[in-house]
Parts: C-alpha cells; structure tokens; sequence
C-alpha cells in the first residue's frame, strides 16, 4: 500500500510540476513585415568592396512578438514619408501601421516596443507607438534623445513623440517577459546602445534577430564593419558574444538586412511559432 502511495504521490508532483511550467512559460509567436527595402550602387560604407558581393539591395523588416497577451514591436521599418516611393533607391509599398491593421491590431495595443538601434531605417513609424513601452540601452537613449547631431543617420523627428512615453532603461541584456523566451541582447558597436533579439520559439526553435550587427551575409563571413558604426573594435566584441550565443543554443541566426532571407521568409500575417 505504501508503495502506491509514493507512485501516486511521485505521479501527482510530476503533474503538477508540468502544469506550472505550462503556466509559466508563454510560447511566443513571431511575425515578420516587409518595411521597405533600400538599393545602393557602392557597398564600400559597409566595410566591404563592390567585389566581395554582387548583392546591392537591403530588405528593411518590422516584427511583432507576440506572448501571451502582450505584443511587442522589434524595429519599425523606413519612414512613414517613404510610403509610395518605388524607385531605384528606396521602397516602400504599403506601411507597417497599414500592415498592422489588416491583421487587425492596431498601434494602441502594442505594450512593448523596443528598436535594435535607433537608425532611420529602423524606427520610420516609431512615433506611432508613443503609447508602448520604449524598451531601450541607456546608451542608445542619450545618443538617440540627446545628441542626435553626433550621428547623421539619427532623425529625431521619426521619434520624438517617444521622449515622453513609459520607458525601460536597460544597461545590457534584458529578459523581457522574464521567462527567457523574449530576451535582448546587448551589441553595440554599431551605435553606443545597438542590441539584438532572442526567441525561444517552441516549434521553429531559438531564433536570434541581427539588428545592424551584420548587414549583408558576407559582413558576417568576412567580419567587416561599416565605416558609420561608433566603435569597431566594441563591434567586433559584440559579433564574438552573438557568435558565441549561437553556438551555445543552436539558434537560427536571421540577418536582418538579408534580402536573400527575406525572399524565404513566409511575411505576415503568417506567424514563426
């Protein structure tokens, strides 16, 4: 009879401890936007020669996470101001916001909004989230809000109505759920405050976001810089810790910028889960 119990027992706390973990552990959801894409006939800014890649075109994302009952933003695309524009430079056919409400979300509903770096590229509807939490590097905030004239790819006009929302300070990697499934990764080197974004996803896998700390797959394969990024050598640093990361938990690495990507990417309003 004791011997039954003690299964019994052993049964019941296994359940259990299975039914906490459930509870406790949000599976995310990711869904990836096209936010335009950028042309150039000279890659040489971006620390490598017009021979070491033939690619020339740049794919500009938004994201939004999903968990549990919050959303959250990661990037914000090119400017709203851009919306229309086809030409050989830049692209832009239909804008995040109206992205966004055909899946019937609109900006008010977004708790968290965070950017890998507040480049324009990156926060072009930024303002439309002033009602989210900024989820920012200490760093990036001030080189961002006050003294934006020290970097020429810094518009403070795309982000201003964000100098007064909610915001977390951050002061390196952050886990934003606090569960470990959504966790931020402190990069900089591209600007003072550049970060990327870890997913626990429970099907796809783990899956890291680059932010700008690669732009084209050969910046990667090369280890170059662009001439643009604050500080190189803390660049370098900070590819060794992402690298490292990826090693360590066998994610999925996605550059950003990746136009090759991109085009094997199922866009919203499919869901990475």
């Amino acid at each position: 009879m004791k011997k039954i119990q003690i299964i019994l027992v052993t049964i019941f706390l296994s359940l259990l401890t299975t039914a906490i973990a459930s509870m406790a552990y949000a599976n995310p959801t990711l869904s990836v936007f096209d936010c335009g894409l950028l042309a150039f006939d000279d890659v040489s800014d971006f620390g490598i020669t017009n021979n070491d890649t033939e690619v020339r075109e740049l794919f500009v994302p938004c994201y939004l996470i999903s968990h549990d009952d919050h959303l959250m933003v990661w990037d914000a695309g090119l400017p709203l101001s851009d919306v229309g524009r086809t030409d050989s430079n830049t692209r832009y056919r239909k804008s995040f916001i109206d992205q966004l409400a055909e899946m019937n979300i609109d900006t008010s509903e977004i708790d968290f909004v965070a950017f890998s770096h507040m480049h324009y590229d990156h926060v072009g509807s930024a303002n439309a989230f002033s009602e989210a939490t900024l989820l920012i590097q200490g760093t990036e905030a001030v080189a961002a809000f006050e003294h934006p004239e020290d970097n020429p790819v810094f518009r403070p006009e795309l982000y201003a109505d964000l100098l007064s929302s909610n915001r977390t300070t951050l002061n390196g990697d952050y886990d934003v759920f606090g569960d470990g499934s959504v966790r931020i990764i402190s990069a900089p080197g591209h600007t003072p405050g550049h970060q990327a974004l870890y997913l626990e996803l429970e099907n796809f896998g783990p899956l890291i976001l680059s932010g700008d700390l690669y732009h084209f797959e050969v910046s990667r394969a090369l280890r170059r810089t662009p001439v643009f990024n604050t500080d190189a050598e803390e660049t370098l640093r900070s590819m060794d810790k992402v690298e490292a990361l990826i090693r360590s938990t066998g994610a999925t690495f996605w550059i950003e910028h990746s136009k090759e990507l991109a085009e094997s990417l199922n866009l919203a309003p499919a869901v990475y889960d």
